[in-house]
């Protein structure tokens, strides 16, 4: 095995995790995820660590098996269990904004988690979700106005002023 894909993966298997996490909801999801697309990593590691961002496409490939997971289900079990393995980034605060998050179409989600979680572009998300940048716009409009009134205003305390 290609000591350059093991140390990819030592490096960054953890922050792929926790990309799942945010795009499935589910610990098990998450884990899934991340194991199909480093077997699909591997298969075509010697074209992508010389053309391509390995991280970015391992990311990618994620995006489209959830894509295709949720298309074929239909409905998603939320879990909201954190993994159990060390994190660096900021985790979930119980601001209300998972479970909000988990109340919209899989499709909103996966615009707002690719827009917010990944800065990526509307062209960008449009290609990584198979979709027109119009429907990334739309997906993402009606996503963030759900959340608006779905989430408190961040201002609002309960006191008037």
């Amino acid at each position: 095995m290609d000591e350059r894909f093991e140390e990819f993966v030592a490096q960054r298997a953890d922050a792929l995790l926790r990309y799942g996490y945010l795009l499935s909801g589910n610990p098990h999801d998450a884990a899934d995820l991340t194991q199909e697309a480093l077997i699909r990593l591997h298969r075509a590691w010697p074209s992508v660590r010389q053309k391509q961002a390995p991280e970015a496409y391992t990311r990618m490939i994620m995006t489209r098996l959830h894509i295709r997971t949720w298309r074929l289900r239909r409905r998603e079990r939320l879990d909201w269990a954190l993994p159990d393995t060390a994190r660096t980034d900021r985790l979930p605060s119980d601001d209300g904004l998972w479970p909000a998050l988990a109340g919209l179409p899989k499709k909103q989600r996966a615009v707002l988690v690719l827009r917010y979680y990944e800065d990526l572009s509307d062209v960008e998300i449009a290609a990584v979700l198979g979709v027109s940048r119009g429907t990334v716009r739309s997906h993402a409009s009606l996503g963030l106005a759900k959340l608006r009134t779905t989430l408190p205003h961040p201002t609002t305390n309960g006191n008037s002023a």
